[in-house]
């Protein structure tokens, strides 16, 4: 599966679904769509790794930058990783990303417009 990153909608809300593997060589891909998608100041942003297929530290790391940025331009951001994709979730669980990034099981999980907003 090649990597893709595409400006999409969850939850009625601006997002980026990535899909392929998020790794060394993918990861400033990612960067790159995430600095696009916040220079607009959208009112929040979904990282949705639901089609991703496998996550390295590499990853990781820009989620973590992503959502810095997020918080720093007052921007909710949650990353959208289901319980069923193990290679995924594998990284986030052993490197207790949900400690700084808001990581939720599927788009159902993201607080409503108004709703108390979780930030790293």
């Amino acid at each position: 599966m090649q990597f893709d990153v595409q400006r999409t909608t969850v939850a009625g809300r601006p997002a980026l679904t990535v899909r392929g593997e998020l790794d060394l060589a993918t990861a400033p891909l990612l960067a790159a769509a995430g600095a696009a998608q916040l220079s607009a100041v959208p009112s929040a942003l979904v990282v949705d790794l639901t089609p991703t297929i496998f996550m390295d530290s590499s990853g990781a790391r820009e989620l973590v930058r992503l959502a810095k940025k997020a918080a720093a331009a007052g921007v909710p951001l949650h990353v959208v990783a289901p319980e069923s994709n193990r290679a995924v979730r594998l990284t986030i669980d052993l490197l207790e990303l949900g400690t700084v990034v808001p990581v939720v099981g599927s788009a159902a999980e993201i607080p409503s417009v108004g709703e108390r907003e979780l930030r790293p």
